[in-house]
């Protein structure tokens, strides 16, 4: 379905790449704001991610994260099209960037540059670490910030090995850009009750950081510690996917009153009337042999059979799919997750379409991934158009 245009009139000028930074615009993208996104001669490097249909610069992963966008390719070492980038500043509510700080002052965009020319403009940078620590000349990708954060360390715990792991998507990126929506949204916020634009800063250290230890500070949340880090449930290697005879499920009974349902259900009782399972508390402590002895029954049968027993009784559980059952599912297909789109150089796509529903707002039907510059000269003439007098 088209998506809500919320930030109709909103322009971002977008100087980001690979995927923090491109997640973040390609949201406010979706709300209806005016992205325009100012590429080098050889376009994002997130163009290049996975297998193109047809032109090289035109992969997957860019054909979903920056739709919606315009592209525009200025050398900005040429005075003319520095030119450009100050006019195009001056007509735009955020820019955002992820530029190293000795590119943004090469090129003269550092805040109280780009203020001059807006004075409530929201400038955002997104940086791989605060710019006050010791780390912030360090470069960040997903892979350094797993790494840093201790999330590589959580797969190890669960499964015991002692390498650590990356958890297999591109998790600090995005959790990183949806803390930059946030920003950008607040400062908007901000500007509309008071009329004033700031600097702001995300960086994505911190900012993955802070949502991995929600859970995970644990027993180190109190002064002195009470404990290790680390949410037990969550590193319970016996808290997994269960075998049945043709598949696999998961269940979350997750309440006392359900653990007995289910044992009463398939006629063991017996299992909660032992002496470490006993009572509410000693199952809390025990949920490990809970789950142990859960996997054990529901390898019996096949998964529909379970399925359909937690449904009927109020248990939660669901199938495991792969990706690709995904594409399948009865559920997604229903919502319309899933558009068929037809781009007009690189053929049929699938396109995802924004999972939030707002009641408010008119629709707005999304562009296509843009090839490298498409809109230059749109863009040139919509400056020329707004060029003060006076000015060249």
């Amino acid at each position: 379905m088209p998506t809500a245009n919320l930030l109709n009139g909103i322009r971002i000028l977008d100087m980001t790449t690979v995927m923090f930074g491109p997640y973040c615009t390609a949201t406010l993208a979706s709300l209806g704001a005016d992205v325009v996104k100012i590429e080098p001669a050889h376009g994002d490097e997130l163009r290049r991610v996975g297998k193109p249909a047809v032109n090289r610069r035109m992969g997957p992963a860019h054909l979903i994260m920056n739709r919606g966008k315009r592209s525009v390719v200025w050398d900005l070492k040429s005075p003319g099209d520095r030119a450009k980038l100050d006019r195009l500043i001056a007509t735009s509510d955020v820019l955002i960037h992820n530029l190293r700080s000795n590119a943004v002052e090469r090129i003269g965009m550092t805040y109280p540059a780009a203020r001059k020319l807006r004075p409530d403009l929201v400038y955002v940078h997104c940086t791989g670490f605060a710019s006050e620590g010791p780390y912030a000349s360090l470069a960040a990708y997903d892979d350094i910030i797993q790494a840093a954060s201790g999330a590589a360390s959580l797969l190890p715990r669960v499964t015991g090995t002692d390498a650590p792991q990356f958890l297999p998507l591109a998790v600090a990126d995005k959790v990183s850009g949806q803390t930059a929506v946030q920003a950008v949204l607040a400062a908007l916020f901000h500007r509309e009750r008071t009329g004033e634009g700031q600097h702001v800063e995300v960086p994505m250290f911190e900012s993955f950081t802070h949502f991995l230890l929600q859970e995970h500070l644990y027993g180190r949340t109190f002064r002195p510690p009470i404990g290790p880090s680390g949410y037990p449930r969550q590193l319970d290697p016996d808290r997994q996917p269960m075998r049945t005879s043709d598949g696999w499920i998961v269940a979350a009974p997750y309440t006392d009153e359900r653990w007995l349902r289910f044992f009463d259900l398939v006629g063991r009782s017996d299992i909660v009337a032992r002496e470490a399972l006993a009572t509410p508390i000693l199952r809390l402590k025990n949920l490990g042999m809970l789950q142990r002895e859960m996997a054990d029954i529901v390898a019996g049968e096949p998964s529909e059979h379970w399925l359909s027993l937690f449904r009927a009784h109020d248990i939660p559980a669901f199938r495991v799919n792969t990706i690709d059952d995904l594409f399948d599912d009865p559920h997604l297909s229903a919502v319309g997750f899933f558009r068929p789109e037809h781009h007009p150089s690189e053929g049929d796509y699938v396109a995802l379409d924004p999972p939030v529903r707002y009641s408010a707002g008119e629709s707005v039907e999304l562009r296509h991934a843009p090839q490298i510059g498409e809109h230059t000269e749109e863009i040139d003439a919509e400056l020329s158009s707004n060029r003060p007098e006076g000015t060249d």
